[in-house]
């Protein structure tokens, strides 16, 4: 390429003589080798327009027609609880307070304000439409894979490699992780802001300029926002530097030119090390990153270094990819030693090819420095690996692929059409692969089987798996899962606190309250576990307890608006209907668009007789929320009280709709169904009733009131 050369030659000028002849040595290396680059391309050096557009069009439909299964999927029970469904700040859509909340909260252990509004947005869109937030991110990966392809062909002129690469990129079955997964919108998204940062970075070495550099600056600065995993982003540009851009040539270049692209670069790394303070600081503050007494340093770095190892093998083999791999519990020195010497290898081929090949060194250094802030030296939650931190890394090892394969290819003096074949044999079977990989996201429960039987004893995903039964309804089934994570890690907060769930739920509460307990000993200061023991307690009727464990989780974290949500709910059954109503009224100071908070105000109200304040906050709810089921009934029992029966038939009708296994709405419905005089409608009703629950005695008695027979 020819960026910037002249403003090079003419800020070199003054300079001495020596350094005017080295540079026009290097201008002369630099002109060289692009000029073997462009000789080493199939195609032409410009390509015509309707290779481009065409290479683009066939890049996007590969990717779609893979990934469209994702648009029926649902949301599966691992993070996106806590990014999307269960979030009440995401979950009331896009408001000044949830942008505000954004940009200064360290919830789920990051500051990425753009992924919370991204989500945000989605939810304003499309509700709580699980099948729509994958479209988005899966719109955010075609482009992402057109990004690449452009930014590569509009760098190297090489439109067959560069869209080689975007192909790995797009089909490759480690990606399947950040695509298919709607919390992995931060991967996603981060990556079109990197991407877009690289086109903006070509644009300013071609014509350096303030407002283009200045672009650069706020494109990294969004990407930073959507993940701070792009601290790295500034040595990949240095790395641009060497090879496509060849601003500056291995061996040959002056040490100002060097320093000169480093101190470009300068506010850059500013950005980054701001980043990286606030993550650190955000991380450590909840609790996410572990203590060296936990994991030793020396554990740590015999870790990554498996970890790097692997990474490389799933990426050339992808087998055996699960969502959570466990923590190495016993790194034999060989294994690591083998791993260490494989690393060395390759760094020492690739680093003796450098002044000839720079394109191996940048894209081996590009996948080593990108996983540094995700390799474990550093350890934030349980995982040593991931498949979804390999999305920008593996992006350095494609192109060493796609531009080495080709050089050795004419090396060995291949027909030129092998390359072409191998390239879609290649992507063909990454595209198989990827296809199965995505089936098992249809499904969490699935999900999880599938981990566990590649990754084998894993308490993580056992804990997960026996969450997802548990979302289905199958607390019994999912109980074996939760002990089997304690068995496998006995200090497991979120085992202990799982299995206390599902025992609730199966009426063993004392069991329960033990395993809440045993939580509290081993994390005494942790509210969410006082939460959930307050609602166990709640649900068995011991309201007094209750209340003594939403106030400490309360007191804990004064912010908790679902703890003042469900202090309202245990003083409710009290019957302590002033002291909820302040509670749901507090919740929803904090929270002005939490739905349940309002339906459960609008029942206080509605027990106290202000029918007319109860029905519009249950309206309320149903506007912020309209799948939430006990709104709708609530709204339908408040309607009937007034007489107003065809109202309150569509609300029982929408309650049942939503839950056909909801009781109290068929028994609502059926009763509103009765009083209009509705014969057939309200024994129908009546009868499911008793489906549901046998031997109900209000609709044996509407029945009998109908004349008709249970049977």
């Amino acid at each position: 390429m020819t960026d910037s050369a002249g403003g090079r030659k003419r800020r070199q000028k003054g300079g001495s003589p020596e350094g005017r002849g080295a540079a026009r040595r290097v201008e002369a290396r630099r002109k060289r080798s692009a000029v073997t680059v462009a000789n080493h391309d199939e195609e032409p050096r410009i390509p015509p327009r309707a290779l481009i557009v065409g290479l683009a069009v066939s890049l996007a439909a590969v990717t779609l027609i893979l990934y469209l299964p994702v648009r029926n999927y649902p949301f599966i029970g691992f993070d996106d609880p806590g990014y999307v469904t269960e979030n009440p700040r995401v979950t009331g859509g896009l408001t000044w307070g949830s942008i505000r909340w954004a940009l200064t909260s360290g919830y789920f252990a990051n500051w990425h304000p753009l992924t919370w509004i991204s989500h945000m947005v989605d939810v304003q869109l499309f509700g709580m439409n699980g099948g729509a937030h994958h479209v988005t991110n899966l719109v955010l990966h075609v482009a992402n894979t057109l990004l690449l392809f452009v930014v590569l062909f509009k760098m190297t002129g090489a439109a067959g490699r560069s869209a080689f690469v975007a192909a790995l990129f797009a089909v490759h079955p480690m990606h399947v992780e950040s695509v298919a997964w709607v919390s992995e919108r931060k991967d996603v998204l981060s990556t079109a802001f990197w991407l877009l940062t690289m086109w903006a970075y070509l644009a300013y070495t071609r014509k350096p300029q303030l407002p283009r550099y200045a672009l650069v600056l706020i494109l990294f600065a969004l990407g930073l926002m959507s993940k701070p995993m792009l601290v790295t982003l500034p040595c990949a540009l240095l790395l641009l530097d060497v090879w496509p851009l060849r601003r500056v040539v291995i061996g040959e270049s002056p040490r100002s030119v060097w320093l000169r692209l480093l101190y470009e670069k300068i506010p850059l790394f500013a950005l980054a090390a701001a980043s990286s303070v606030i993550t650190y600081l955000v991380q450590r503050n909840s609790g996410a990153v572990e203590s060296l007494n936990v994991v030793p340093l020396s554990v740590r770095i015999a870790n990554a270094i498996l970890a790097y190892w692997m990474y490389l093998q799933k990426l050339v083999v992808p087998r055996g990819l699960g969502i959570l791999y466990p923590y190495p519990s016993n790194l034999l020195a060989e294994t690591v030693g083998l791993a260490l010497v494989g690393l060395i290898a390759v760094s020492v081929v690739v680093a003796r090819s450098a002044r000839t090949r720079p394109y191996l060194l940048v894209g081996w250094l590009w996948f080593l420095g990108t996983l540094v802030p995700v390799i474990g030296i550093v350890q934030v939650g349980k995982q040593p690996m991931a498949d979804r931190y390999s999305y920008i890394p593996s992006i350095g090892l494609f192109v060493l692929v796609a531009w080495g394969a080709v050089d050795l290819l004419r090396r060995i003096r291949a027909p030129r059409r092998l390359s072409l074949v191998l390239s879609v044999v290649t992507v063909g079977v990454y595209t198989v692969v990827a296809q199965r990989q995505i089936e098992y996201w249809r499904l969490s429960s699935d999900l999880w089987k599938h981990t566990i039987a590649v990754t084998g004893e894993n308490y993580l995903a056992e804990n997960n798996l026996g969450w997802d039964l548990d979302r289905e309804h199958k607390p019994a089934e999912a109980i074996p899962h939760y002990l089997e994570a304690i068995r496998l890690s006995p200090r497991f907060i979120g085992g202990h606190t799982n299995l206390a769930l599902a025992l609730a739920e199966v009426g063993r509460t004392d069991e329960a309250i033990e395993h809440f307990k045993e939580a509290l000993k081993i994390e005494p200061k942790n509210p969410l576990v006082y939460l959930h023991m307050g609602f166990a307690l709640s649900r068995e009727g011991r309201s007094d307890e209750a209340v003594a464990s939403f106030s400490e989780a309360i007191r804990l974290k004064p912010d908790y608006v679902e703890a003042h949500n469900g202090l309202g709910l245990a003083l409710a059954r009290k019957g302590d209907l002033d002291g909820a109503i302040r509670e749901y009224n507090e919740a929803i100071r904090q929270l002005p668009k939490f739905a349940e908070a309002h339906s459960n105000l609008g029942a206080a109200l509605g027990a106290q007789g202000k029918l007319d304040d109860a029905i519009g906050q249950f309206r309320e709810a149903i506007r912020l929320k309209p799948e939430l089921v006990d709104a709708h009934n609530n709204l339908g029992v408040a309607l009937s009280t007034q007489g107003r029966l065809d109202d309150a038939i569509a609300q029982f009708t929408e309650a049942v709709r939503l839950n056909p296994n909801y009781a109290n709405a068929h028994s609502g419905l059926a009763l509103a169904l009765q009083r209009k005089g509705s014969v057939a409608d309200a024994t129908r009703e009546f009868k499911e009733v008793l489906r549901i629950r046998p031997g109900d005695a209000d609709a044996l008695r509407g029945l009998q009131q109908l004349g008709q027979s249970p049977d």
